[in-house]
């Protein structure tokens, strides 16, 4: 079965390259680089370029009138002697010169004009190659020709420093882009591509060439990166995939299946916690193809803390009815000042010794976000931080109210036994822990004052963030937000974390994520701790 394919090439060109070009590109005629390159922001065009616009309108009518083709009007004579007018011109007479030369005169001006100057490119060099343009005449002692053959790829890039060409093939009913640069191939997510034709971008001199491919190009992914920003996309585990605006060298991305510790021996002690913000309890539990069962067995956890169960006090008993057998330790806490909003919980196979909901603050425990328990060796908090909202309505009230009172909450357990402090924070800390750092500075969870917070209050205070500790330079996310479908192509924040005493954080003998298990906008974290 034939595969549309749709290909697109954008090249800078680096004149300093050009004596690196390989001699079998063949002799063609360079458009001249003066003024500004087409395609930007601002243009430059010459006096000499403008037409006169009873002349040019008087011509072109004569080139409809006569039902002439293009190629043979007077109108074509006076572009090849100044092709600066195709710019000048306005969309309807783009379109007019277009319709009569038979070519779809669909689109934006700047495709219009690629479509026209190809087209005449083509009339005067009898195949596909570049505009032919007037060089400017204090270089003419310095002409340089090229011609660009779209038989091969590769030769048209060698010697050219700077360019990336990008692929869309359609592949198994979904369209992966891929996008090479220096040599190196690198996957991301596309709409479906159905097409026969291939576009090629025209700016500054550059052509546009529409010709049917017969098969899809052969295009190498055997090196994968992530350069530019760009997220290549492995479709079964896209987590595995470094997903970063701006990456930095040492950064890798965090794979479960290789970055996990074996469990400690059979002689040793240790507890193994999970924490999860689930999105509504009731509607996870009747997702299909979700099994709390499965999940307990693959990872035999002894305490599971919840986040944003989004129930009312009358649903609590029937949940506690619907657990899995052997965990029959389960508290809640639910949101009073707005029913089915926030709520959290702690569900163990191990009894507590004693347990304790909210901050113990009127103002902050009306909204479910707090459970303590206290087992023998540590206390164990499982937490939903107020986010702070859209237009950060919220945000005063999260970091100078709720962060210092948790955190006085927290250092007075502390003064007992180690404190484990576990939930949805609300808060990527570093520019590691969000895909688009430049681009949410002011969104809540990554602002300038939340994250100062996150480190005042908590980090500055002897709390350790176990993930990072273990992973340094590692990027891992536990959010991917429902509306961009940002877990498809791994574009996500770390707002979910483990903090402990400094007591204990060497007793820590695993801080991991598990992005592969879904039903959320979050996924579930998990430590394990030598006791």
């Amino acid at each position: 079965m034939n595969q549309a394919l749709q290909l697109g090439f954008r090249t800078i060109i680096n004149l300093s390259s050009f004596a690196e070009f390989p001699r079998n590109l063949g002799i063609g005629r360079l458009a001249p680089l003066r003024g500004k390159v087409m395609g930007s922001k601002g243009r430059s065009i010459s006096n000499s370029s403008s037409i006169a616009g009873q002349n040019f309108e008087r011509k072109l009518k004569e080139t409809v009138d006569n039902d002439n083709p293009i190629s043979n009007s007077p109108l074509l004579k006076d572009i090849k002697d100044d092709p600066g007018k195709i710019e000048a011109m306005t969309v309807q007479q783009l379109r007019t010169a277009l319709r009569t030369a038979g070519i779809s005169s669909k689109g934006l001006k700047r495709e219009l004009v690629c479509a026209l100057q190809s087209y005449l490119a083509e009339e005067m060099d009898g195949e596909s190659s570049l505009l032919a343009e007037k060089l400017d005449p204090s270089d003419s002692d310095k002409k340089i020709s090229m011609m660009m053959e779209t038989k091969s790829v590769e030769n048209q890039v060698q010697g050219i420093n700077s360019i990336s060409k990008v692929f869309k093939i359609q592949i198994s009913g979904k369209t992966v882009k891929q996008l090479q640069i220096k040599g190196k191939t690198v996957d991301f997510d596309a709409k479906i591509v159905a097409t026969e034709q291939k576009k090629t971008a025209c700016c500054s001199g550059r052509k546009t060439s529409l010709t049917k491919r017969k098969r899809p190009l052969e295009v190498d992914c055997k090196d994968v990166s992530a350069e530019n920003g760009v997220t290549p996309v492995n479709q079964s585990e896209p987590w595995t995939i470094l997903a970063h605006k701006k990456p930095q060298k040492e950064w890798i991305a965090y794979n479960p299946r290789t970055m996990r510790r074996m469990p400690p021996t059979v002689n040793t002690n240790f507890v193994k916690i999970l924490s999860w913000n689930v999105n509504g309890l009731r509607a996870l539990l009747k997702l299909e193809g979700f099994s709390a069962l499965e999940l307990a067995k693959r990872e035999n956890f002894d305490i599971l803390c919840l986040q944003e169960t989004k129930l009312q006090e009358k649903d609590v008993e029937s949940i506690k009815q619907s657990l899995i057998e052997g965990y029959d330790n389960s508290f809640w806490t639910c949101s009073n000042a707005k029913l089915g909003y926030s709520g959290t919980a702690i569900i163990s196979r191990i009894k507590p010794l004693s347990v304790r909901y909210g901050l113990g603050i009127s103002d902050h425990d009306s909204e479910g976000r707090v459970v303590t328990a206290e087992f023998n060796s540590f206390y164990l908090l499982s937490v939903y931080v107020p986010n702070s909202g859209d237009g950060l309505r919220r945000l005063t009230y999260r970091t100078t109210e709720w962060d210092p009172s948790l955190s006085n909450y927290i250092k007075e357990l502390e003064k007992s036994k180690p404190v484990i402090l576990t939930g949805d924070l609300n808060c990527a800390h570093e520019e590691i822990d969000i895909y688009n750092p430049a681009g949410n500075r002011r969104s809540a969870g990554f602002t300038i004052e939340e994250r100062q917070s996150f480190g005042t209050n908590f980090l500055s205070r002897g709390f350790v963030d176990t993930f990072r500790k273990q992973h340094p330079g590692v990027v891992g996310y536990t959010y991917w937000g429902y509306r961009h479908g940002g877990r498809k192509t791994n574009k996500g924040w770390r707002l979910d974390y483990f903090l402990v005493s400094e007591a204990i954080a060497d007793a820590v003998h695993d801080s991991y994520i598990l992005p592969d298990v879904v039903g959320s906008d979050h996924c579930p974290i998990g430590l394990v701790l030598k006791l």
